[in-house]
């Protein structure tokens, strides 16, 4: 996978507090959220924390992959759609979250499944924005956005290889 230069690493303690901010930036917004449509699977970390900040007791999953690298995105497929009782009144009150809009791909077939729904995005590309009712970051859209669930712990060498300490 070819992946761009500029790097975005995001801590678990960072991405708690992002979350945290987008759920303090929504309980502004004064409506009374009845459910959350988290897009699986990095909606779902953001969802968990909002739905706790928020106290949203209903969420709800929508599945969508798309099988690329960082410069080829092929086609999207829905692997699970959202349950028919939240499609009836198009999304009122109800907030999709995601971690990242990207191309806005995902984020248009979301929208169009509930249109009067309230996106939410951790992170928003320029591409994406568009798509997004509500995010916290913007970062460029040849940044590579590092998530915690996709990072380990690893030794790194020293700047100064012959680093004597």
């Amino acid at each position: 996978m070819s992946l761009p230069d500029k790097a975005f690493p995001v801590s678990w303690d960072q991405f708690h507090r992002d979350a945290r901010a987008l759920a303090w930036r929504l309980s502004g917004n004064g409506t009374q959220w009845k459910a959350i449509v988290c897009i699986t699977r990095g909606g779902l970390v953001p969802a968990a924390i909002i739905a706790r900040e928020l106290g949203i007791r209903m969420i709800e999953t929508v599945c969508v992959a798309s099988y690329h690298d960082y410069a080829n995105q092929g086609e999207m497929q829905v692997l699970k759609r959202i349950n028919d009782d939240l499609l009836e009144n198009d999304g009122e009150d109800t907030l999709i979250v995601d971690d990242l809009t990207d191309t806005g791909k995902t984020a248009a077939i979301v929208r169009a499944m509930l249109p009067k729904a309230h996106f939410a995005t951790v992170y928003a590309k320029p591409k994406g924005r568009p798509l997004v009712d509500s995010f916290v970051t913007e970062v460029s859209q040849d940044t590579w956005i590092y998530f915690p669930w996709d990072l380990g712990f690893s030794y790194v060498e020293p700047i100064a290889k012959d680093h004597k300490g």
